[in-house]
């Protein structure tokens, strides 16, 4: 037991070393508190319940108690995501060197502005809604997209982080679109521009870029990529941030499973329809229909295989040729 205590301090030892390394220097030490992940998550959860009321939490209170239950849960998120932004804006000052950036009074300025788009938000998920319950005829009433859709959930949460990522709010937009991505495979990055009556349907692998701009009712499906051709760099060979890397998607473009569709300057023009498995990196006009070129399946036929001898097979003779 006392040789396996000596390994277990040796080895804890060399680990610590390793927080002083310049090459394995990750971590978060001797500094102000970063956001928490799980405080922003139970943040999404109560917004849900504001957003959704009645899905999500309570759902027998009168006109007065339903009242009185958003004051509560509006009080609690206040509270709770003020400490979290200002926790963010903290840490963005340090990345910026911007000293005029963090203070409590501009947390709770950003905390208000932000819980005022709530009523608009609510607007275009209703909006979202719909477009998901007229754009599958296998849904058998709104109640079962709001429960069960995955897709709907993705775009509340980016909706919601979107919000927050325009304010100037760093890291809490990114943990709330990646914790939507965690659980519905959906990865839309906060900063990605999306009109009205948006859906998209089974949801799963479906990735946005942050510079995409999709306009009103855009429809994907799963498997979709809005994506960058490349990542352009400067001289000393670092990454050029903040450029368009992303597609435009126009009004009523529909994108089957498994397209993509790459950079920045690609425009896919209104009423578009872009066929399954499609790779486009160039622009197209309104109207158009992309589709794969001489696409054909293929079978192979399975090998002939050795006559089986007769046997009795499920009560009945088999007779080899």
């Amino acid at each position: 037991m006392n040789s396996e205590r000596e390994r277990l301090l040796k080895i804890s030892k060399e680990i610590v070393a390793t927080y002083g390394s310049a090459e394995t220097k990750i971590h978060h030490l001797g500094k102000m508190e970063l956001p928490s992940r799980d405080e922003i998550i139970l943040v999404l959860n109560r917004l849900q319940e504001i957003i959704f009321p009645g899905y999500h939490g309570e759902s027998t209170a009168t006109e007065t108690g339903i009242r009185l239950l958003v004051e509560e849960k509006l009080e609690w998120i206040y509270d709770t995501l003020r400490k979290q932004i200002f926790r963010a804006l903290h840490h963005g000052q340090h990345l910026t060197e911007d000293h005029c950036m963090t203070s409590d009074a501009s947390a709770e300025e950003f905390t208000l502005q932000f819980l005022a788009s709530v009523p608009r938000l609510r607007h275009a998920l209703s909006l979202d809604v719909r477009a998901a319950f007229d754009g599958d005829p296998a849904a058998k009433c709104i109640d079962e997209i709001i429960f069960s859709y995955p897709g709907v959930y993705a775009v509340m949460v980016q909706r919601i982080a979107h919000e927050l990522h325009t304010m100037g709010v760093p890291l809490i937009p990114r943990i709330m679109t990646e914790h939507a991505h965690s659980i519905t495979g959906c990865d839309i990055h906060p900063g990605a521009k999306i009109g009205e009556s948006f859906f998209i349907d089974h949801a799963s692998a479906v990735v946005i870029g942050e510079t995409a701009i999709l306009g009103d009712r855009v429809k994907l499906y799963q498997g979709v990529t809005l994506g960058a051709m490349s990542f352009p760099k400067n001289e000393e060979g670092q990454i050029i941030r903040g450029q368009k890397r992303h597609p435009t998607i126009e009004d009523d473009v529909v994108i089957y499973s498994g397209a993509t569709i790459l950079g920045g300057d690609t425009v896919v023009g209104k009423g578009s329809v872009i066929g399954g498995n499609v790779w486009l990196t160039h622009s197209v006009p309104p109207g158009s229909v992309v589709v794969l070129d001489k696409a054909r399946n293929k079978v192979v036929s399975p090998p002939t295989q050795t006559p089986v001898p007769s046997a009795a097979v499920d009560g009945q003779q088999s007779v080899s040729s």
